[in-house]
Formats: C-alpha cells, sequence, structure tokens
C-alpha cells in the first residue's frame, strides 16, 4: 500500500510469466510491499476483461532457445504483440537482456546494436529486439529493462552460475569450460525486483540498463571458489567469452547505486546449493 497526506491506494500488478525465476521474485517482492500482484496465465480472461494496471512482462526462453526457436518468438514477440493490442493497462515493463550489446562498441541505451539471422545464437537477440521495437512503437506507457546476468536463490538449472554452483558444491572440483579471462555483469535478484516497480511508476517511456555495471572474472569466482574448498582448474584452450561492461548512469540517476554484490553473495549461494538435495 502507498499513501501520502492527500490518499491511500494499493497498486495493482499483472505478471506475465510470473512463474520463472524472476518472476516469482518480483511477485513475492510486490506483495510483501503492499500491491496487489497477480500472475496471469497465457490465455487468462483476465487479460482482456480487466484493467491490468502495472503489466510486468516476465515471459521468456533463455538456454534452450535454440532447440525452441518457435516458442522464444511466440514467448518474447507473438503474445507480447497480443497484450500491446489488446489490454487495458497503466504500463507494461518488458523485460530484455544485456545479451543484445554482444559485438556493440557502447552499451548507452540508445547505442545501434548488431544482430546476424545466419548465427543460430543471434535468434534469441533478434526476438527480444523485435520485442523491444515493438514496445517502444505501440504508442503506449512502456518501459524496456535489459537485464544483465541475475543471480539468486532458485536461479534456473540451466544456467552457468547455476551449474558451476552446484557442481562445485557436489563434487567439490569444478572444471570451468571457458577461460579464466571470461568475465560478465552479474546483478542480485533482490536488486532487480527493487528497481522494476521504480522504473516502471517513475521512469521515462524507454529503455532502462538493470545490471551491476562492473565484470567478475572466472578467476575471481574460481578463487572465491577454492577458498570455500573447491579445487577449480581451466580446460586448456578454453575460449574466452567477455560481455562489455553495462553503461548504468540512467538506472542509478533514478535508483541510486545497486546494494548486491556477487564477490560478497557468492559463499552464500555456495551454501544454498550444498543443502540441496
Amino acid at each position: 500500500m502507498i499513501s501520502n497526506a492527500a490518499y491511500t491506494y494499493t497498486p495493482r500488478a499483472t505478471l506475465i510469466g510470473g512463474k520463472g525465476f524472476i518472476g516469482q521474485h518480483l511477485h513475492l517482492a510486490l506483495q510483501a510491499t503492499g500491491w496487489n500482484s497477480y500472475v496471469a496465465e497465457k490465455a487468462d480472461p483476465r487479460l482482456t476483461n480487466e484493467d491490468l494496471g502495472h503489466v510486468f512482462y516476465c515471459a521468456g526462453l533463455t538456454a534452450d532457445f535454440r532447440q525452441r526457436p518457435y516458442a522464444t518468438v511466440d514467448a518474447h514477440v507473438l503474445l507480447l504483440a497480443d497484450i500491446l493490442q489488446r489490454c487495458q493497462f497503466s504500463t507494461l515493463t518488458y523485460l530484455s537482456s544485456t545479451r543484445v550489446y554482444a559485438g556493440s562498441t557502447s552499451t548507452d541505451e540508445q547505442a545501434a546494436l548488431t544482430v546476424n539471422s545466419n548465427l543460430a545464437g543471434d535468434l534469441y537477440n533478434i526476438s527480444k529486439l523485435m520485442g523491444e521495437s515493438l514496445c517502444l512503437n505501440s504508442r503506449r506507457n512502456v518501459r524496456v529493462v535489459r537485464l544483465s546476468n541475475v543471480y539468486g536463490q532458485g536461479m534456473p538449472e540451466q544456467n552457468f552460475l547455476s551449474e558451476i554452483l552446484r557442481d562445485a558444491a557436489t563434487n567439490k572440483k569444478l572444471l570451468f569450460r571457458s577461460a579464466a579471462s571470461s568475465e560478465k555483469d552479474y546483478i542480485a535478484v533482490a536488486d532487480v525486483v527493487s528497481c522494476l516497480p521504480r522504473i516502471a511508476m517513475e521512469g521515462e517511456i524507454g529503455i532502462y540498463n538493470l545490471a551491476s555495471g562492473h565484470n567478475t572474472s572466472h578467476a575471481s569466482l574460481a578463487a572465491q571458489l577454492q577458498a570455500l574448498g573447491v579445487t577449480c582448474a581451466f580446460e586448456e584452450q578454453a575460449p574466452e567469452l567477455r560481455f562489455p561492461r553495462i553503461s548504468t548512469t540512467k538506472l542509478h540517476t533514478l535508483c541510486g547505486p545497486m546494494q548486491g554484490d556477487l564477490n560478497t553473495e557468492l559463499p552464500v549461494l555456495f551454501n544454498y546449493y550444498a543443502r540441496m538435495p
């Protein structure tokens, strides 16, 4: 519930894809802060029969998009197009990905991006960018949020950080199949669910990067895991996978600096996976 001296009201949220990792965390966070949060099914009659309030579009595929290209386009584009055309809402926040910056020289939200339809791996980026373009050209009250690599309890199984932590906790040894110099931007799910409502209600129409703004290398992850008793090694001639540092100037202007830090939270995550059956 949100209140001031003049009035009190309960904001309403409708989550599309609310049963996934981010959707579940967002749903609980919204409820905990006084929102009326509803997780909608794909064919839910409420989508077209009611005012949806603030829509958070969390639907999408990640690791299995190569095996499920049609489902990827359906989730990232077709269902979105239907909601933009047919549904009543106050705002819609579309969750995209900082993967779209792959191969780009700039990670500013206004930067021109490059994709190649000949590459199977670019299907994900192309479909996300199509979803972004639909939102931004819909003439509706929308925001696009490009998420970096989100970490926290309950991460999907087909996720790099989830996989290495499960392996490390189970076997007490780990072989990295990408070079020690590989690096990514990681952001805590707690920061994500804190920022999304602010972007929806206070942000301007347009694109926001939602990232930590700094990269963590595989070498750093290995060093921390070794301190926890895990033997780590890197595959010989493993490829280097480096993502550009994500610009967070626009995000910090609205939400301030992020609170989470993978370097300090990794032991807690490791213990979480160590307790799993």
